[in-house]
């Protein structure tokens, strides 16, 4: 996989995202990304070969092998890298087909026309729910990887010793995995960076719709200043009738 055209590729989702969209590119880049780069391909690169078994039955090491470990964490987690990803460039395609669209109107209406957008990058319309579908398809994802590793390895923890009795071994086998102290440790980085990044996708989906809501209260304001007004003049009323048939009903009881 070529990382540095994998890396290019997301920078330009830099520009149109939020402080904590940001932030969560920053957290892919370094503590995921890198981590895998560097350590956790070299971690992982002889995993099959370290597994051993207390048996030289023939196949039984490999098929124990498959047994405990269906799908390898370090091809689980490039999966997840390259599909939690890839709902980035949702964002990214619309704002290219934005500007595909002012160019067309520009050529047809001349450099002076009215601009379709005042700026194609600006999260109104239908990129907003572009961007806050990206977040909740991204967060989605993410949740997903992660139950998929618990549930395909019991949990996040990673035994030095596991014991199989699958045909072809002739009885218990007991098998070691290679480097677990290391594999554990990566393990729980990994976890870790992933569940910080679905922190950082919820804090931007809120975010966003409390921004799109204050958006829309200042509009509403501006229109009609009387709403507000006329809201708390009546809320203040009902207030005050009940508090005064309260009193009447009380001195009648008394």
């Amino acid at each position: 996989m070529d990382w540095k055209t994998f890396q290019a590729l997301l920078s330009g989702v830099n520009k149109y995202s939020t402080a904590f969209g940001r932030v969560w590119l920053s957290v892919v880049f370094v503590f995921r990304v890198m981590v895998y780069v560097v350590a956790a391909e070299r971690v992982w690169g002889d995993e099959q070969k370290d597994f051993d078994c207390n048996t030289k039955q023939p196949g039984c090491a490999n098929v124990c092998y498959d047994h405990f470990f269906p799908i390898s964490h370090i091809r689980l987690w490039a999966l997840q890298l390259i599909f939690v990803t890839c709902p980035s460039f949702m964002v990214v395609m619309h704002v290219a087909y934005r500007d595909d669209r002012e160019r067309k109107h520009r050529a047809k209406h001349g450099e002076n026309a009215e601009h379709l957008y005042t700026n194609t990058g600006k999260k109104h319309g239908g990129l907003w729910w572009t961007y806050l579908i990206s977040l909740f398809v991204k967060t989605g994802i993410e949740v997903s990887f992660l139950y998929i590793l618990h549930r395909v390895y019991d949990s996040f923890y990673l035994p030095r010793l596991v014991k199989c009795e699958v045909s072809p071994c002739p009885n218990q086998v007991d098998c070691y995995i290679g480097h677990p102290t290391e594999k554990k440790v990566f393990t729980y980085f990994m976890v870790g960076a992933s569940a910080l990044c679905i922190i950082l996708n919820i804090c931007e989906i809120i975010y966003l719709i409390a921004k799109r809501i204050a958006r829309i209260a200042n509009k509403l304001k501006r229109r009609n200043p009387y709403i507000i007004s006329r809201f708390y003049l009546c809320s203040h009323s009902l207030v005050l009738r009940f508090m005064l048939n309260s009193h009447i009903v009380h001195r009648l009881t008394a």
